[in-house]
């Protein structure tokens, strides 16, 4: 059975580069949002098993629509994809409760590995 998992990025270049990265392993996207207000009101409908949260987006940034997801579903396991790679953002995330953090650009064995890793209970 796929792992599903929720994409949180306003790219859509992202969202192709991750369908191709997933592409033959145990991952599926199950749903795609371009907003933190979007995923956080798409996840109780989605429940995805993981999912990967840009931080720059239009509107709510991602590490609080990760904030509010956390506070509302505590077993959420989200990892943040993202270019601001500052130890203040990795140490917001990981006070957040996140799950792991991606610099962009991913690398495949990266990806997998952080997502193996972050699905551990």
């Amino acid at each position: 059975m796929s792992r599903r998992i929720m994409v949180v990025d306003d790219s859509r270049l992202v969202k192709v580069q991750l369908e191709d990265t997933l592409q033959g392993t145990g991952y599926e996207i199950a749903a795609y949002c371009r907003s933190g207000e979007d995923a956080i009101a798409q996840y109780d409908a989605v429940m995805p098993d993981l999912v990967t949260m840009d931080i720059i987006m239009q509107g709510m940034d991602g590490l609080d629509a990760a904030e509010i997801i956390l506070k509302q579903h505590p077993d959420a396991r989200i990892v943040i994809i993202s270019s601001l790679a500052y130890k203040d953002t990795f140490d917001r995330a990981k006070t957040i409760g996140t799950r792991g953090f991606i610099d962009k650009p991913f690398h495949r064995e990266q990806l997998l590995s952080v997502f193996e890793q972050a699905l551990q209970p």
